[in-house]
């Protein structure tokens, strides 16, 4: 039987200890892709060259990045841009600035990026950028100088037929306006398909900004109906409450799931009742972070990985659920928002478990999906409206969690190796079709 077709199981006693140093995950983001790669094209039959190729970055870019900062004084980033694949259309891909940012968290990343393009059927390759730097200890016009700098440095390689970026962590639609800029000047004329998540008045998309969010609910709703679960009064736990946490905690309230705790960096916070997310967005806009809003008790953030509820959206960072804690993991059903949020050591825990595991690659697709959408608008110089972009957007998330379930069922795999399987033989299929040059 597999684990789409089984009961689900009795719900776990959770445990609010805190990991240590000794159950920390020693994978890296870039080992859970190989590895992810590798389950598929054994159920392929691809052979080793294949694999080499779909698992090697076609170009990898690491440039020095310096800033003159406000005081006069220089300091000095490091960027990168990884463009994995290009077989089916120009590379795209976010744009991340965090303190944490690597060369091989990036490849992961753009690896990712390209099997989620071909699950969801868009034109594009995998890609991803990043500076290695803490936004939050820069102001806005240093930050701009970052952005210009870096992408003055990775300009011969983008383009809105080459590599078009968009905002991930730490950066936003300003960010995307400053790049919009930056290569518009240095090629002479304006050229909003350049980036996505643009500001609407730069030619950005309607929903583009809520629309990663979207689509984690979207599939986070299709999940519980899957399961025989009624969304009316279903509990939910969101860890992460930036770009995609926050939105998809207030969608997931709108459609009457009970969301009982989220966290951040800093901490989490609890109500069994729900949250009333007025009033806590209200106290982060105010503060920074949740950790002392008075409408819920403190909890550690760990422990809300943990927390007894039917849905569990981790929607902040890599490698949250690992064979560390995976056992102690009690919801019914997990929808990646962030990426590459569960190890394959997990994977196997929760599968033993009956739990549902939606993969990143599927669940959080929303955000490029409307990307495509804006970089469609903007070769037509013709813009959708927001009912029309949503319409969209949930037609073709729908479809492709269709898609998927169909054939996990049918060859008895979990839904991230139905999903993998799937887009990397969309991504060979073009390979192999294309040829080798010369």
């Amino acid at each position: 039987m597999s684990v789409l077709e089984a009961a689900p199981t009795a719900v776990l006693t959770a445990s609010t200890a805190v990991l240590t140093a000794s159950t920390a995950p020693v994978a890296t983001p870039l080992d859970d892709a190989r590895s992810q790669l590798a389950s598929a094209i054994d159920v392929l039959g691809y052979g080793a060259g294949l694999q080499s190729l779909l698992s090697t970055p076609r170009r990898e870019m690491t440039v020095a990045v310096p800033l003159r900062r406000d005081d006069g004084s220089t300091s000095l980033f490091t960027g990168y841009r990884v463009q994995h694949n290009l077989s089916r259309g120009p590379a795209k891909g976010g744009l991340r600035y965090s303190p944490g940012v690597t060369l091989d968290e990036v490849r992961a990343l753009a690896m990712w990026m390209t099997w989620k393009c071909a699950l969801i059927d868009v034109p594009f390759g995998g890609a991803k950028g990043g500076v290695t730097i803490d936004p939050r200890q820069f102001s806005q016009a240093e930050l701009e100088r970052v952005t210009r700098r870096y992408t003055s440095e990775i300009l011969p390689i983008i383009g809105p037929e080459k590599d078009i970026p968009a905002p991930d962590m730490g950066t936003d639609e300003r960010t995307m306006a400053w790049i919009m800029d930056t290569y518009s000047v240095n090629v002479g004329y304006t050229v909003p398909g350049i980036v996505t998540g643009k500001p609407i008045s730069l030619g950005g998309s309607h929903g583009r900004a809520s629309a990663t969010s979207r689509g984690v609910t979207h599939i986070a709703l299709a999940a519980l109906r899957h399961r025989g679960i009624s969304q009316h009064g279903a509990t939910a736990a969101v860890q992460g409450f930036g770009k995609v946490g926050h939105d998809a905690a207030v969608f997931l309230t709108d459609a009457g799931v009970r969301v009982i705790a989220v966290s951040d960096q800093y901490g989490a916070v609890y109500n069994r009742n729900g949250l009333d997310f007025t009033r806590l967005s209200a106290y982060v806009a105010a503060t920074g972070r949740v950790v002392g809003y008075d409408g819920a008790e403190p909890l550690d953030g760990d422990a809300l990985l943990e927390l007894p509820v039917d849905l569990l959206v981790p929607a902040a960072v890599e490698g949250v659920l690992h064979e560390g804690n995976a056992a102690r993991v009690s919801a019914r059903i997990i929808v990646e928002g962030a990426n590459g949020p569960t190890s394959p050591a997990a994977d196997r825990i929760f599968a033993e478990n009956g739990q549902l595991v939606v993969p990143d690659i599927l669940a959080n697709a929303g955000g490029v999906l409307v990307s495509y959408f804006e970089w469609v608008q903007g070769n037509q110089a013709y813009w959708w409206n927001a009912d029309e972009v949503e319409h969209k957007l949930e037609e073709r998330m729908l479809g492709a969690w269709q898609q998927v379930v169909e054939y996990a069922v049918a060859r008895d795999l979990s839904l991230r190796a139905a999903a993998t399987v799937l887009a990397v033989e969309r991504v060979a299929e073009a390979h192999l079709l294309r040829g080798l040059y010369p």
